[in-house]
């Protein structure tokens, strides 16, 4: 309200003079009666108050939004915008002496040539600029790159922390460089975490406590950073961040997402999937080896038992359906990999018989029931 008081006295001064300037102008050209002038005084009055209050309220709003740009802009797109600014520039002066000697078309292109190499300067540098200062920082220009001393930095989507064994992997040390989470991964997990869907608020909860408690451990480097590049807050998806994340950091990320990970194996960043590690590290197993399993549920077909692997391999045990909560030792027949995972047919056996298979992993002599 003050604002507009402010500028109120001014704004009524201006359009007061032009209004007498046009009806003076009038009566200069057409000698018009007093009648006539005052409607023109009035209407010029009343014409530029208006039009000079409108040009007033958009260079307001042209700077506030330019303030707001720049308070949400890093210091190095801010900083390599003007060095951008200046190098466009510079290329238009030092272009613009051979294009004078064209003479009139010349100077035509020289300004073509300015409003070209200022707009490029401007944009490549501004966009740009955090990932050369990051590559400053970094060493990025050094003999030795870090990358090659295999102290990468990794980023953690989403999936990956509600899935919640990157904090297994993490103490096994197998992992090296910081783990960084950005904010907008940390406000996905709130927007899940408040969902109405029951199952959708336990896995935000589960990742928002599972990253608390990352935070706390010392083994673990962990780094929560705030983007502010405009860069990467102008895209709309979570996996489109990420992915202009990485590329601008030169890390790379551990997802559990499918299309995330193909997408970013096209755009060449270095992806770490939990899943594809799990199944990496089961144990191998072939027919003719032995192995001790808990027989927990009966299986599909008819005498069939069902146990697991510590590492969550499916075993199928024949005749064992009437034996849940038995250990049984057990031989391997046959191995399956289906979509799912691994499953592994196996045949109960009994100490104290040799068989054509011979001795089992446990150095004792086996034969097949049956």
């Amino acid at each position: 309200m003050k604002n507009r008081r402010r500028y109120s006295g001014p704004l009524v001064i201006i359009a007061i003079l032009i209004g007498v300037w046009a009806a003076y102008m009038a009566n200069m050209i057409w000698n018009l009666s007093y009648s006539y002038l005052g409607l023109i005084g009035i209407g010029s009055l009343l014409a530029s108050y208006i039009f000079t209050r409108w040009t007033l309220k958009q260079i307001r709003s042209f700077f506030k939004d330019l303030n707001r740009r720049v308070d949400n802009t890093s210091l190095e797109a801010l900083l390599g915008g003007t060095l951008g600014l200046l190098s466009g520039i510079t290329v238009a002066v030092l272009s613009s002496f051979p294009l004078s000697l064209l003479g009139g078309p010349g100077t035509a292109m020289t300004i073509v040539v300015l409003i070209i190499a200022v707009y490029l300067g401007l944009s490549i540098g501004s966009r740009r600029a955090p990932e050369i200062w990051n590559s400053i920082m970094r060493g990025e220009f050094s003999d030795i790159k870090d990358h090659e001393l295999g102290l990468q930095n990794k980023v953690l989507d989403t999936s990956a922390i509600i899935d919640g064994r990157i904090y297994d992997v993490c103490l096994s040390k197998f992992l090296e460089g910081v783990l960084i989470v950005p904010t907008f991964v940390i406000e996905e997990l709130q927007h899940i975490a408040d969902s109405a869907d029951p199952v959708r608020r336990n896995k935000g909860r589960r990742g928002l406590e599972l990253l608390s408690k990352m935070q706390k451990h010392l083994l673990i480097k962990i780094d929560i950073i705030e983007v502010t590049d405009t860069a990467i807050l102008e895209e709309k998806e979570v996996d489109a961040k990420l992915i202009r994340l990485c590329k601008q950091l030169q890390a790379g990320i551990i997802t559990n997402d499918y299309n995330l990970n193909k997408v970013a194996d096209l755009q060449g960043i270095k992806v770490l999937n939990i899943n594809e590690l799990t199944n990496a590290v089961k144990m191998i197993v072939y027919p003719g080896e032995t192995m001790r399993v808990t027989i927990i549920k009966e299986g599909r077909e008819n005498a069939q038992g069902v146990g697991y692997l510590e590492d969550g391999t499916m075993v199928v045990v024949e005749d064992a359906g009437q034996q849940i909560g038995h250990d049984l030792e057990v031989i391997v027949t046959s191995v399956f990999q289906t979509a799912a995972g691994r499953m592994i047919f196996t045949r109960k056996i009994k100490e104290g018989y040799v068989s054509d298979l011979g001795t089992g992993l446990h150095g004792q002599e086996v034969e097949l029931y049956g």
